[in-house]
C-alpha cells in the first residue's frame, strides 16, 4: 500500500513525514524501517497483535504489513497549469493509492500561512480544486484518443470512451470522482487513468499541543466537511510527534503517558488508512517466521494465498485457519488442532480480519 502526503506549504506535512519515518521510532519500536529515495519511506505498520502471536509462536524473524509513505512536494494554487512544482506533484500522486492530506488546525504566529490566515476547509477546497483541474485537464487531452480508439467497435475500448465521458460529466460539475458509485469493471478501468479525485483520502487534522483530540473548532470545521463525502479526519500534533521520534523506547512511553496518547500517531493513521482503502490483515506463523499480510476486505481464501505466492491462487487446495482467541485460550496450534477448533475452509471462504492461516496448494 502507497500513500501520498499531501497539503499546503507550512502545515506541518513533512514534519509529520519525519516523524512517521524517523528511523529512530522504527527501530526502538522493532518495526524495520528503509529509505528508498529522501522524499519516500517504508513504515512497518503498527500491530499488537503480531506481539500476542509470538508469544505463544516464538518465531525467527517477525514481519509487519508494510506502507510506503510518499512526501509529495508542497501544492499551490495553480499547481494544475505548473505552478511551484506542479508537474512533480501530479506525477507522485497519480501512483499512490491513497491520499493522506494534513491540514493545518493550529494558530502560530511564528509559522505564516502560505495565505496568510489559518483556514483548514479553504485550504482542503485549493487542493481538491486543484486536483479537479488536472484530472479534467487528463481527461479532455485522452478522450479524442480514446474515441479514435472506439471507432473500430471494440468493445474495450468502447468502454473506456463511456466510462472517461462520465469522469468528465462529474469533474465539469465541480465533483471528485471519489463521490462516484462505480461498478468493479468501471472502476477497474478508472484505475487505469491515475485520475487523482478518484483515489480515496484522509484528512490528517495537524493540531498543537493543547488540542490532542481534535475538539477544537477548526478541526470541528474539518469533520463536518468530511462527513459530506464520507472521509475519515484524524488529529495528529506533528510537531509532538517529531519529538517522541527522537527518543528512545522507554521515555517515548513515558512521554506518550504523559500527555495521555496509548501510541504514536503511525498506528492511528495505519488503521485509519486500511479503513479508507478497504484493507485487512491475515497472519501466518510458524518457528521460521510470524507474518502480517495485506487484502481487500472481502477477498477469499484463494486471493490471500495469491498475496504471499501468485502460483499459490492458482493451485490452492484449501486453507486451515484458526483466530487469535482460540491461540490464546490453547496456547498452541496442536491443541486448537486436537480441541477442533482448526477451520478447514474452501475456495468459497471470505477471509476475516486477524486469521491465522495455513495454506495448502498443489506445486
Amino acid at each position: 500500500m502507497e500513500a501520498g502526503i499531501v497539503g499546503l506549504p507550512n502545515v506541518g506535512k513533512s514534519t509529520l513525514f519525519n516523524a512517521l519515518t524517523s528511523s529512530k521510532q522504527a527501530q526502538s519500536a522493532n518495526y524495520p524501517f528503509c529509505t528508498i529515495e529522501p522524499n519516500e519511506g517504508v513504515v512497518s505498520v503498527p500491530d499488537a497483535r503480531l506481539e500476542r502471536i509470538t508469544k505463544l509462536i516464538p518465531p525467527q524473524k517477525v514481519v509487519p504489513a508494510a506502507i510506503k509513505l510518499v512526501d509529495i512536494a508542497g501544492i499551490v494554487k495553480g499547481a494544475s497549469e505548473g505552478q511551484g512544482l506542479g508537474n512533480k506533484f501530479l506525477s507522485h500522486i497519480r501512483e499512490v493509492d491513497a491520499i493522506l492530506q494534513v491540514v493545518r488546525c493550529f494558530e502560530d504566529p511564528d509559522v505564516i500561512h502560505v495565505t496568510g490566515k489559518v483556514n483548514p476547509v479553504s485550504d482542503i477546497e485549493t487542493i481538491e480544486l486543484e486536483l479537479m483541474l488536472a484530472d479534467l485537464q487528463g481527461m479532455e487531452n485522452a478522450l479524442p484518443k480514446a474515441d479514435r480508439a472506439a471507432k473500430g467497435g471494440d468493445k474495450d475500448a468502447l468502454h473506456r470512451a463511456a466510462v472517461m465521458r462520465r469522469c468528465l460529466e462529474h469533474l465539469n460539475a465541480g465533483q471528485p470522482l471519489r463521490k462516484l458509485q462505480w461498478d468493479s469493471i468501471d472502476a477497474k478501468a478508472v484505475k487505469s487513468f491515475g485520475l487523482m479525485t478518484a483515489k480515496p483520502i484522509l484528512y490528517v487534522a495537524n493540531v498543537d499541543e493543547t488540542d490532542l483530540e481534535g475538539k477544537g473548532p477548526l478541526v470541528q470545521e474539518v469533520r463536518e466537511f468530511a462527513a459530506k463525502t464520507g472521509a475519515e479526519v484524524v488529529p495528529v500534533c506533528a510537531k509532538l510527534e517529531s519529538e517522541i521520534a527522537e527518543l528512545d523506547e522507554a521515555d517515548r512511553n513515558e512521554m506518550l503517558s504523559s500527555v495521555g496518547l496509548a501510541e504514536p500517531a503511525l498506528g492511528l493513521l495505519a488503521r485509519a488508512a486500511y479503513r479508507v482503502l478497504g484493507l485487512q490483515s491475515f497472519f501466518t506463523a510458524g518457528e521460521k517466521e510470524v507474518r502480517a499480510w495485506t487484502v481487500p476486505v472481502g477477498a477469499t481464501a484463494p486471493q490471500a494465498a495469491g498475496v504471499i505466492h501468485t502460483d499459490f491462487e492458482k493451485g490452492f487446495i484449501r486453507a486451515e485457519i484458526y483466530s487469535l482467541a482460540d491461540l490464546e485460550h490453547y496456547k498452541s496450534e496442536k491443541e486448537i488442532r486436537s480441541a477442533g477448533k482448526l477451520r478447514v475452509e474452501g475456495k468459497d471462504y471470505v477471509m476475516q480480519d486477524g486469521d491465522i492461516c495455513h495454506f495448502l496448494v498443489k506445486t
